[in-house]
């Protein structure tokens, strides 16, 4: 039989669980379908747990320089408090009990099962009851995150290898690592695990790590993750890959053998717009992403939210579409969605921070464009802290004398970010932003000497 409902949101990751409650809380009928975690990859497998893996190797980090800073210490690293942490404090044992509570308070039903799309407002969902089909009145609500994307590496399938959700459960630091992609995925467990005595090697394909940033940023992380003794092998991949039961013994493509007792597959993420069915609703299902407009609307009673767009797989994008999204479902005035200032941060240390465009994605927008960049280690901050690499890198539209993307890999160079991505975002003028007064000595202060090398 098929139930009538106001709402169904296929998955519940931050967005999802988030536009849910918001409907709920407008007194509509919502259908809420998951087939994992309430929450999505974001408290479980990524966000939460990567950055607490982060913060307890920075502690290790520090340690080891107090001989040089403060007196005499010795460190020991030991990765069970980290597992324990992550499993106890951030995880609950890998247990959404608590999101469920929060969605059944709010009036949202839960269905566990797999949603697909069985024509443009109906969903059937398959799960451990059988098959269930709602009707939506008033909207459907995409979604569905994402997948690890598995490379079509020989010899890989059947081999006991990582992606992040095994490598976030993982109870102790395996002696060595190889991590398949130089993303921001890789970046962050290759520098985690190297700190607590893990032989890291990275292999990117491309000829830099986070090929989709500024130039100068990759150098800068690149010589800090080798500064630590993470191996980089740039523009090379993976050929094969065999497990003798013990070990990995992975070929590149320039015949190199590298033996290893562990491999993370980090090499992107996907969705399978097949499985979800999106053909009923019109929508191509060999696509990556779903087009929605400025409102989330992908077809006609049917909204996307979240990585599945295409417009960054940030936990951040995906909440700020469904407060969007759910202003449109309910008929109610609201902002249209502008992604000028998306900011993005890699927890590396130092961090990766950008917003908007980088010089090359200026260009080809053919923005007469004004570029400036300054080394924050000759900064009063950089030198009281040690900082051995990190830049700030502005990309101004002389025209409108305006910034339109900027980047910033410095210690804490999220929280630098911050000022960068109002002024990209509120399109303050470069003038206004020399005027201010910026305190010192901090990192954000290199942004002045950023800005007076723009000439606009």
């Amino acid at each position: 039989m098929t139930e009538q409902v106001d709402a169904v949101v296929v998955g519940t990751g931050p967005g999802g669980e988030d536009i849910a409650i918001r409907l709920a809380e407008a007194d509509l009928n919502v259908v809420a379908v998951e087939r994992r975690l309430i929450g999505g990859e974001c408290p479980y497998y990524a966000c939460i747990p990567t950055k607490m893996m982060l913060r307890a190797s920075e502690v290790l980090a520090e340690g080891r320089k107090v001989p040089d800073l403060a007196g005499q210490a010795k460190v020991f690293p030991d990765w069970l408090p980290v597992a324990d942490r992550i499993r106890e404090e951030a995880t609950t044992g890998w247990d959404d009990e608590a999101a469920l509570r929060r969605l059944e308070t709010a009036g949202v039903r839960l269905v566990r099962g797999t949603g697909r799309l069985a024509a443009r407002d109906q969903v059937t969902v398959s799960g451990p009851d059988g098959e269930q089909t709602f009707r939506a009145r008033r909207a459907i609500v995409l979604n569905p995150g994402t997948e690890p994307l598995v490379p079509p590496i020989e010899g890989l399938s059947g081999t006991p290898y990582w992606t992040n959700r095994d490598a976030v459960t993982a109870t102790r630091a395996p002696r060595s690592l190889l991590v398949i992609g130089g993303g921001p995925v890789g970046l962050e467990f290759a520098q985690a695990f190297a700190r607590f005595n893990t032989a890291v090697t990275v292999v990117e394909s491309q000829p830099r790590p986070l090929p989709a940033g500024e130039p100068e940023a990759s150098q800068a992380i690149s010589a800090a993750l080798r500064e630590e003794g993470v191996g980089l092998h740039l523009g090379r991949s993976v050929a094969r890959v065999e497990h003798d039961g013990t070990h990995f013994h992975a070929r590149l493509d320039n015949g190199q053998v590298l033996n290893v007792e562990r491999v993370l597959v980090a090499s992107g993420r996907r969705t399978d717009l097949g499985a979800l069915q999106v053909g009923a609703a019109g929508l191509d299902e060999n696509a990556r992403t779903i087009p929605v407009d400025e409102r989330m609307r992908a077809a006609p009673g049917i909204w996307a939210i979240g990585d599945v767009t295409g417009h960054g797989a940030y936990t951040h994008v995906s909440v700020y579409q469904s407060r969007i999204a759910a202003a449109d479902i309910l008929g109610r005035e609201a902002e249209v969605a502008s992604y000028r200032a998306v900011p993005s941060v890699v927890f590396t240390q130092p961090e990766v921070a950008s917003v908007g465009l980088t010089e090359q994605q200026a260009r080809e927008r053919q923005l007469n464009v004004r570029t400036a960049l300054t080394d924050i280690t000759t900064g009063a901050r950089g030198w009281i802290h040690q900082a051995t690499q990190g830049i700030i890198k502005l990309v101004a539209d002389a025209d409108r004398e305006v910034l339109v993307g900027a980047t910033v890999v410095s210690p804490a160079g999220g929280e630098v970010l911050s000022m960068l991505t109002l002024a990209v975002h509120a399109e303050i003028p470069v003038r206004t932003l020399r005027e201010m007064i910026y305190a010192y000595p901090t990192f954000h202060r290199s942004v002045v000497t950023a800005l007076a090398a723009l000439h606009i």
